[in-house]
């Protein structure tokens, strides 16, 4: 009996060697569809909390860089930002930055809200937070790329709708505006002006945007804002008197 226990024993460790051995022939394959499947989960997982359709295929998180789609910022804090526009998720918005860009709309505006920690807002001609351009207000294009530091979004109001011509640069990532607010771009350059630009609401010496450009213009860049042309110098010479009109004389009386 204890013969016949043994050759069992060995039988059956026989039989898991050799299973063991086919799992490793495939272990490769295996291991590679377990790690594809696990992606997918973790996709689904992600589509999940963003609030999306799990068949909806996520932007990339980057592009090549496109100068047609670079905006160069010239700031009075020390130099050019540029920032990596996006159309391929807020087509919309970017069209309305590079309307208003060449139309040299943002050229002298100031910074009029810079929070520490949080970010820089700017884009307002009247400098207090609630001006915009003359374009009418754009339509929400809210998509799933997340508020990380560098990421430029849309300004806006109450309304989802009411985005003009306001912009903010994010310091530090806050995923609570994601979904909420435009992102349209993304500093790929020059991220120590924008931590350079003067804090306050509203700052004391606000610092302004010397230039805004679309790369492939080709506009060099600007350190101080064009001097304004001088007043004329007064005139050194007196104009000419004006002759008196002579009341007309009656003829005398003979």
């Amino acid at each position: 009996m204890r013969f016949t226990s043994a050759l069992k024993t060995v039988t059956i460790g026989f039989a898991l060697y050799a299973s063991s051995g086919a799992a490793l022939a495939q272990g490769g394959r295996n291991a590679e569809e377990a790690k594809k499947e696990e992606a997918a989960v973790r996709a689904e997982q992600t589509a999940k909390q963003l609030g999306l359709d799990p068949a909806t295929k996520l932007p990339p998180a980057t592009v090549p860089v496109d100068p047609q789609n670079v905006w160069d910022l010239d700031l009075s804090s020390g130099g050019r930002v540029r920032i990596q526009l996006r159309p391929d998720i807020a087509p919309a918005h970017v069209e309305r930055i590079k309307e208003l860009t060449r139309q040299g709309f943002y050229n002298g505006l100031k910074f009029h809200r810079v929070i520490p920690g949080f970010m820089a807002q700017g884009g307002d001609p009247k400098g207090d937070g609630t001006g915009g351009s003359t374009l009418p207000d754009l339509k929400a294009e809210f998509n799933p790329m997340p508020h990380l530091r560098g990421t430029v979004s849309m300004a806006r109001a109450q309304s989802e709708d009411s985005a003009n011509s306001q912009f903010f640069i994010v310091s530090l990532p806050r995923m609570q505006l994601d979904k909420k607010y435009t992102v349209f771009g993304r500093v790929i350059e020059g991220m120590q002006y924008v931590d350079a630009i003067h804090q306050g609401e509203p700052p004391a010496d606000p610092t302004l945007i010397l230039q805004a450009s679309i790369e492939s213009d080709g506009k060099p860049p600007v350190t101080a804002l064009p001097t304004p042309p001088a007043p004329p110098a007064p005139s050194i010479i007196a104009p000419p008197a004006k002759a008196s009109a002579k009341k007309p004389v009656a003829p005398k009386k003979k």
